[in-house]
């Protein structure tokens, strides 16, 4: 059994990486200042409310529970806001993942996993991708991830054992309904087309003329309780790990938005009105990762990243928890 600090333990993936440490017998302890994270969404461990960038308050929640390790989610993760306003991405990814470090390293604490991005790697010149390929990201939330992993390799000479997971389009909620996908603005795939089942507003499709099967992009989806599954698996190993190691998170298998939109219809039984919009700047027309890695080295299994149950989850949790439009949804369907 194990402590583990969790920066960003209010938010999405935080908050599934929480419940996914509990059921596994450890003690998570989310660190989060709420401006973009839910206290209702932690659950299983207590928390401790405080900024990545203030290090007093890091450390003093470091001494207060002696976290055996470290698992860092904290940051701004929206592309087309970091290319709007790069200065705060690299004051609370970069300056921020320097803070926790320096507490980590005051306090004692070698172990840390790092929610990294396949933003990492920019528009690769072939996919799938595996973790030796070229990293060049194309946005500023992308190159913060970078300079983050690049630190990490660094802090290795202070003893730092570090696991970064770069993981590519996480989806899905908490198959019991416990915790969910609640961002505001909302910029994911998933939950705005189930928004628009919902509420049968129109649905925008970035594009269509792409040199895919059906001309829309085409992504690898994850869903996030697997993600988290693997986060406590890297967790339990980081101690042996040599510095620094990655690995990437995805099924290796693309789906295209018009799958994805044509599954929602069928999985809500609702209409969703889309519309095909012109492409958005700097989207690749494919990215699929090469898990193999994860699979061998982390004895990691995506259980639940099919379609059907990444929609299904993230369904349920739309209808039954505090979106504004979720009467609507549960009017619609029937519930």
């Amino acid at each position: 059994m194990a402590t583990v600090l969790v920066t960003g333990g209010a938010g999405y993936i935080g908050s599934h990486a929480c419940k996914a440490l509990a059921a596994a017998g450890h003690t998570p302890v989310a660190f989060d200042n709420l401006s973009r994270g839910h206290a209702w969404a932690v659950k299983w461990g207590p928390l401790e409310e405080g900024d990545i960038l203030d290090q007093a308050r890091l450390e003093a929640a470091i001494e207060r529970h002696a976290p055996d390790a470290v698992m860092h989610f904290a940051a701004l993760a929206y592309v087309a806001e970091s290319v709007a306003d790069p200065g705060i991405y690299y004051r609370t990814n970069v300056q921020g993942t320097l803070t926790l470090l320096e507490a980590m390293r005051r306090r004692g604490v070698s172990r840390l996993v790092f929610s990294s991005s396949c933003a990492t790697y920019g528009a690769p010149a072939a996919t799938p991708i595996a973790e030796d390929a070229a990293q060049a990201p194309i946005s500023p939330y992308g190159a913060t991830k970078l300079i983050g992993e690049r630190m990490l390799r660094d802090y290795a000479a202070y003893g730092l054992k570090t696991v970064a997971l770069r993981y590519f389009n996480a989806a899905g909620a908490d198959p019991d309904g416990e915790a969910g996908e609640a961002h505001d603005p909302e910029t994911h795939l998933i939950p705005l087309l189930l928004d628009a089942a919902a509420t049968g507003t129109g649905f925008v499709i970035n594009g269509a003329d792409y040199e895919t099967p059906d001309g829309t992009c085409v992504r690898d989806y994850v869903h996030v309780s697997d993600l988290a599954s693997a986060h406590v698996l890297a967790c339990e190993r980081v101690g042996g790990v040599d510095g620094f190691a990655a690995y990437n998170l995805g099924t290796g298998d693309g789906l295209s938005v018009g799958q994805i939109v044509e599954a929602a219809r069928a999985r809500t039984g609702c209409e969703i009105k889309a519309t095909i919009g012109p492409r958005r700047d700097g989207d690749p027309p494919v990215l699929t990762a090469d898990p193999a890695l994860a699979l061998r080295e982390l004895g990691w299994t995506p259980r639940l990243s099919g379609l059907a149950d990444i929609i299904d989850t993230a369904w349920r949790w739309r209808l039954r928890n505090s979106h504004p439009a979720a009467g609507d949804a549960a009017a619609l369907a029937g519930g």
